[in-house]
């Protein structure tokens, strides 16, 4: 295994020689991405540097030194472009604001590694040794990015970042193609965009509190009708969700109501950003009557499958199993177990496994729910 040698790239802090940049690429080409970004204080992550690498290429760009604007929608967002990166969804999120709608055209690297053989979330570093000989320094993994100057060190690391994601590609594009994957990894690569450019929130979000699976239809309503408002809220403020209102106060508050502001001033101490405003908005909401078309538009939260349903749930995992055995895929790329216990349980088949996982699954599944 070899040591890097130290990766060098234009600084780039300026919009012109970005466009400049930019436009030395060619439309079809496949270009490496990745971002450093911070997320400590705030609900959207904080965008502190763009790497960029093509054909030999790297640019490091400086987000906090001008607007890039749209600079890259017309070669990234629209063109026929491959965009390169590796476990992307943060990085697309950070992006949002630059490619509302994500790359054109995404190639994930951990996800092509998943479906070639590869183990499912293999990291960057790993990658690179595996098919570049490469082993890279992870001293600066929990660097200040929104430092400047950045030190000759975290340059380095960030171009490093781009640099290997040429061959990484290029072998994992063969041998997707050799096992005749790369139609399943470009769906799921669209799949990973769609759910990161979802601006507005999950609009069900109760379905993840699985604790208030055996609460009644209101509740759960109210339950919802919170959470809604907590992921709009946050977003608003640009606060951490549980800066605002954490998980456990949320379902206490749906599950009792405070029945005066002070008692709710009294209950919410300890979240940073509650202010008095934000405590006005959220009593006068637990306080509103849950409606009827309130509770008909709240999906029911699934909770864990008992009796016939955990036996269903058992023969279902083993199925899978033994298909991802003969497809040699991880049976976590194949179908995760939260997607078999909401199947289970409501036997409506989940968004989750929509595509070729459809395909691929839906009949073997389906003759085991149970009766």
């Amino acid at each position: 295994m070899s040591l890097p040698e130290p990766a060098t790239a234009e600084w780039i802090d300026h919009r012109d020689t970005l466009q400049a940049w930019l436009a030395a690429v060619p439309a079809d080409a496949a270009i490496g991405l990745d971002t450093e970004f911070m997320r400590r204080n705030t609900f959207y992550p904080q965008l502190a540097l763009l790497q960029l690498g093509w054909n030999g290429r790297h640019a490091l760009i400086d987000p906090l030194a001008f607007d890039i604007g749209d600079a890259l929608q017309p070669l990234l967002g629209t063109g026929p472009a491959v965009t390169v990166m590796h476990s992307a969804s943060e990085d697309l999120e950070t992006l949002a604001p630059l490619l509302p709608d994500g790359p054109h055209t995404l190639f994930d690297t951990q996800i092509a590694a998943a479906f070639v053989g590869m183990g499912l979330g293999i990291s960057y570093r790993a990658l690179v040794a595996e098919l570049a000989g490469a082993e890279l320094d992870k001293g600066e993994t929990r660097s200040d990015w929104m430092q400047r100057p950045l030190t000759d060190s975290q340059r380095s690391y960030a171009a490093l970042d781009v640099v290997y994601l040429k061959t990484i590609h290029e072998q994992l594009a063969e041998r997707l193609q050799q096992r005749g994957r790369s139609t399943w990894h470009a769906e799921d690569c669209e799949r990973l965009k769609r759910r990161a450019s979802h601006r507005d929130g999950d609009p069900q979000p109760q379905r993840a509190m699985r604790g208030a699976a055996d609460w009644q239809s209101a509740q759960q309503a109210l339950l919802r009708r919170l959470l809604v408002w907590r992921d709009r809220s946050a977003r608003r403020i640009d606060v951490p969700r549980p800066w605002l209102l954490d998980d456990t106060l949320a379902l206490s508050l749906a599950q009792q109501p405070p029945a005066s502001l002070n008692e709710l001033e009294q209950r919410g101490r300890g979240q940073r950003a509650l202010r008095s405003a934000q405590r006005s908005e959220l009593f006068a909401l637990l306080a509103e009557a849950v409606s009827a078309d309130e509770i008909d538009t709240t999906m029911r939260i699934p909770g864990h499958p008992q009796g016939e349903a955990k036996k269903a749930l058992a023969g279902m995992k083993q199925v899978v199993d033994t298909l991802a055995g003969e497809l040699d895929l991880p049976p976590g790329l194949l179908c995760s177990r939260k997607a078999l216990e909401e199947y289970v349980v409501t036997a409506e088949w989940p968004d989750l496994l929509d595509g070729w996982r459809h395909d691929v699954l839906h009949d073997r599944l389906a003759n085991l729910l149970p009766g």
